[in-house]
């Protein structure tokens, strides 16, 4: 009987569980605000663009409209030029291709010669880095090299390989490449002394120290001196098309210019800045999340 009165005792001690004392969780707050909070961001960061676009755009038809204008309005640039901008991937033979063709073919040749001069950037600026005389020895002769214009290199390079699809790409790689070594010497030489303590008391070689500890602590200045490269990498293989014709978008604007089709420059000119404005982006975003959010400071 003690033992009964005992357990009734515990039992009436603790209270039942009511329908108001449990709290379930409703996502049903956040689902309301989410929608918003997309919203707003969209608007914040495409609104402004496009109010400019179109002030531009007005402005510029207002301008080129008159009867002494030398270049077309807007109105015109759609009207002559509607089958490269409402077909950007037609196929009608080897010089009579779409737009979007042509992009793709200069984005290979990009991605070959900006590929090498990523990979080759890196390790040349890391050893550089690591090396105080092999900066201060190389340092100015790279400085002086990154202001050759890339149209300077193409005779050398034509005359060298003698076709104009590696001689394109040689220009894109000597042109990108001293952004990518003097970033990643810089990123190299800033590292702080007590990752390399560490690095020598955990006994790291040469390649577990440039994978650990090197590429993680200088990313952000390699990511600064990549986004500047395929900058370059861009305007060089449009440069450089100019002149060693092919089907690129560079010599697309050359041949434009050659038959006076004023309206598809323009529309390649769009064509240029879109796919730069990409590049730019997806080589940050790489940067973002290999570096986690670090920056250069």
């Amino acid at each position: 009987m003690p033992a009964l009165a005992r357990t009734e005792k515990i039992a009436t001690a603790v209270p039942p569980k009511t329908s108001a004392s449990v709290l379930p969780f409703s996502g049903r707050p956040a689902a309301k605000t989410k929608p918003k909070q997309i919203a707003a961001t969209v608007a914040r960061n495409v609104l402004p663009p496009l109010v400019v676009l179109v002030i531009i755009l007005g402005v510029w038809q207002i301008l080129c409209s008159g009867a002494g204008a030398t270049l077309p309005p807007p109105s015109q640039v759609w009207q002559e030029s509607y089958d490269l901008i409402a077909y950007p991937f037609f196929n009608y033979g080897s010089q009579d291709i779409g737009l979007g063709w042509r992009v793709l073919i200069s984005l290979q040749r990009v991605a070959y010669g900006f590929g090498l001069a990523a990979v080759t950037g890196v390790l040349i600026g890391a050893v550089i880095g690591q090396s105080v005389w092999a900066m201060r020895g190389l340092d100015p002769i790279f400085q002086i090299l990154r202001t050759v214009p890339p149209l300077a290199w193409l005779p050398l390079s034509l005359a060298a390989f003698q076709d104009s699809n590696p001689s394109a790409i040689f220009v894109i790689f000597i042109t990108s490449i001293w952004p990518v070594i003097i970033n990643t010497a810089v990123g190299v030489r800033n590292i702080p002394q007590d990752y390399r303590n560490v690095a020598k008391v955990l006994c790291l070689n040469q390649f577990e120290f440039f994978f650990k500890i090197m590429l993680p602590s200088a990313a952000p200045y390699i990511f600064t001196g990549l986004r500047i490269g395929v900058g370059l990498s861009w305007l060089a293989i449009v440069a450089a098309e100019m002149l060693t014709g092919g089907v690129g978008i560079g010599f697309f604007i050359w041949d434009a210019w050659n038959s006076s089709r004023l309206p598809d420059i323009i529309v390649a000119l769009a064509y240029i800045g879109v796919v730069g404005f990409i590049l730019d982006k997806l080589v940050s975003a790489v940067g973002s999340i290999v570096t986690r959010g670090a920056s250069a400071s």
